[in-house]
């Protein structure tokens, strides 16, 4: 998928989901609460956020996608990931896992691909990351290990970083837009895997939902940062850049490589 084409589905999913308003159930860190439940609202879907063990099924059961971040390691959440998983097998809602920080921690490591297992439709990791969830170092993530757990876990990983790629095992798309300054305000990346989660609400194909993700906040954050003057400038003008993404901004900045050949 080349940068027009790509753009074009991104755009016609933004509309999608400004029509139908989507619901995600944000189970993620307490630093990226507030960022994420705004990048929502902005793109037009609804977000909810409990981890209350008593509310989660009925939570979960109604949404159109869950998001599970591990940024925040403690028992209720991940009480609560593993009730909003049996939900969300139950109910056939579409999930997105993003491993934050599974390289600093064993534990998280090893809970992160147990979740895997459980074939997230997508993963949203950065490179070190996906070098935790696969075994390999991170200069060899992008070898065959790295389509091979696409594949092994029927997801799509999503490796983020100065230019994602995206593969669900067989195929591979790399999008370069984003700006240095994301990674210098907490919680950019949660927050668009959320985007993701909305994406995945109203379009079937993850492969396609994952980059329609990353294309939006990539461009959404080129467009902040142009005119920020720092990281605490930046978040609101990223909330403004996703609230105001369009057909023609996407288009135009759009800066797509794929598919890509998988190495064998």
């Amino acid at each position: 998928m080349n940068a027009r084409p790509l753009a074009n589905t991104a755009a016609d999913i933004l509309d999608r989901v400004r029509e139908r308003a989507p619901r995600v159930h944000c189970i993620t860190n307490t630093a990226a609460q507030v960022l994420t439940a705004n990048l929502l609202l902005a793109v037009g879907a609804v977000p909810s956020l409990t981890i209350s063990a008593d509310e989660v099924t009925a939570f979960v059961s109604g949404a159109d996608a869950l998001l599970v971040n591990l940024g925040t390691f403690d028992a209720a959440r991940r009480q609560a990931a593993l009730i909003a998983l049996d939900e969300a097998d139950e109910s056939r809602i579409p999930w997105v896992l993003d491993p934050v920080f599974c390289d600093r921690s064993a534990a998280r490591a090893a809970f992160a691909r147990d979740l895997a297992a459980r074939e997230p439709e997508v993963v949203r990791a950065n490179r070190a990351e996906v070098a935790a969830l696969t075994g390999q170092d991170v200069e060899d993530v992008e070898s065959a290990a790295f389509d091979r757990f696409a594949l092994d876990n029927l997801t799509v990983l999503a490796m983020t970083g100065p230019t994602d790629i995206v593969t669900d095992g067989t195929k591979r798309t790399a999008i370069a837009n984003g700006h240095p300054l994301m990674a210098r305000a907490t919680a950019v990346g949660c927050a668009g895997t959320a985007l993701i989660a909305a994406c995945l609400a109203v379009e079937d194909d993850p492969f396609v939902a994952a980059c329609a993700g990353l294309l939006a906040l990539g461009v959404a954050g080129e467009i902040a940062a142009a005119g920020a003057r720092g990281p605490g400038t930046l978040v609101p003008r990223l909330i403004d850049a996703v609230y105001l993404l369009d057909r023609h901004t996407l288009a135009t900045r759009a800066k797509v490589a794929g598919p890509l050949d998988v190495k064998p």
